[in-house]
């Protein structure tokens, strides 16, 4: 198994679930990505003009975060992460012009080579349709601002560059026909999928979920 995992995936899919989960199943360390951000309103009210300083203070405040991941105590334990230092990427190709993607280049560059790799990425995935229902049904007062239109684009984006990914091992999990945040039994198929044995390259985990 390895030792320090990290859970991707757009709004919506489950990725802090599957973290507490693998905290309670392995006894893991487990660091969840910053939500703090005093732009973040500005963004979802006005996306062009708030987007480069969301952004910058998104992956400043995240690369302080990875940083500190060195000094975390009992070394020897799993480390489970529910979002990749590269993903910030993501994002800001998705919301910069041209001009702020020449600055940002340059700040992400100088600061990436300084964080860890984590031995396994999840990347969990499904349909905007699903992702937008489990939004609106947990209710997150910030999220209900996010527009279905943003939710497509981030999908897309998402499998761009997972399409393109080869940094570390990875599995990718279509969670379209489950969900492990209200069904016990799926949560713990898709634990063993990911502790049960070493995955390496590419791997797809694609679960049905069984007729009653």
């Amino acid at each position: 198994m390895h030792s320090h995992i990290a859970i991707e995936g757009p709004i919506g899919v489950g990725k802090t679930t599957l973290a507490r989960s693998l905290q309670n199943a392995l006894g893991a360390q487990v660091v969840f990505d910053t939500n703090e951000n005093p732009f973040l309103d500005d963004f979802y009210q006005d996306r062009p003009s708030a987007a480069f300083r969301t952004q910058m203070y998104f992956l400043i405040s995240r690369f302080e975060q990875q940083i500190a991941l060195r000094d975390l105590p009992n070394a020897g334990t799993p480390l489970v992460c529910d979002y990749l230092f590269a993903k910030d990427k993501i994002f800001a190709y998705l919301n910069l012009d041209d001009q702020e993607i020449l600055i940002y280049d340059k700040y992400f560059a100088a600061l990436s080579h300084q964080v860890l790799k984590p031995g396994l990425v999840v990347y969990l995935n499904a349909p905007k349709e699903v992702l937008i229902e489990r939004v609106r049904r947990r209710n997150v007062d910030y999220e209900s601002k996010i527009a279905e239109d943003y939710v497509a684009e981030l999908i897309k984006a998402y499998d761009h560059f997972f399409y393109h990914y080869r940094d570390t091992p990875l599995l990718i999990v279509d969670t379209s026909e489950i969900d492990f945040v209200e069904s016990p039994h799926e949560l713990r198929a898709l634990i063993q999928r990911i502790t049960g044995g070493a995955i390496r390259g590419i791997q797809y985990y694609h679960p049905v979920r069984s007729k009653k």
